[in-house]
């Protein structure tokens, strides 16, 4: 899944500007982007479609990310799906629990266009390498 061109991404965030920034970075590197706005959406989209993977941010009204996780792990068609925080919580500890919590990465807001294929890149390549 290293050809970027060939990715089908979700993103679920409910911040106009991350989601934003997110169209244009992979936008430029001819991925597929479908975005959802709240979690309940976002689930919606992933039962119809399967995409390479989700990026979720973490602190949403409504649904948080830490509800979409849980409802993504103890479905049978989506728990396989690798699922990448996408989230301005970069305390101390704060990965861990993503990683805890079933996520498969964690990439910390404000997104850096820089580094932001590279960093789902390294995600995925682990992820495959721990299956």
């Amino acid at each position: 899944m290293l050809d970027v061109s060939a990715w089908k991404v979700v993103f679920i965030d409910d911040e106009p500007d991350n989601l934003g920034v997110v169209q244009f970075i992979l936008q430029f590197h001819n991925a597929s982007l479908r975005t959802a706005v709240d979690g309940m959406t976002g689930l919606q989209l992933l039962r119809e479609e399967m995409p390479s993977f989700l990026l979720l941010d973490i602190q949403m009204p409504n649904m948080t990310g830490w509800e979409v996780i849980e409802v993504i792990r103890n479905e049978d068609i989506l728990k396989g799906l690798p699922v990448i925080a996408v989230t301005a919580h970069a305390m101390n500890g704060d990965r861990e629990k993503a990683l805890r919590a079933g996520f498969d990465g964690y990439i910390t807001k404000p997104i850096s266009a820089m580094t932001f294929i590279n960093d789902i890149k390294s995600i995925i390549e682990t992820r495959g390498r721990h299956e």
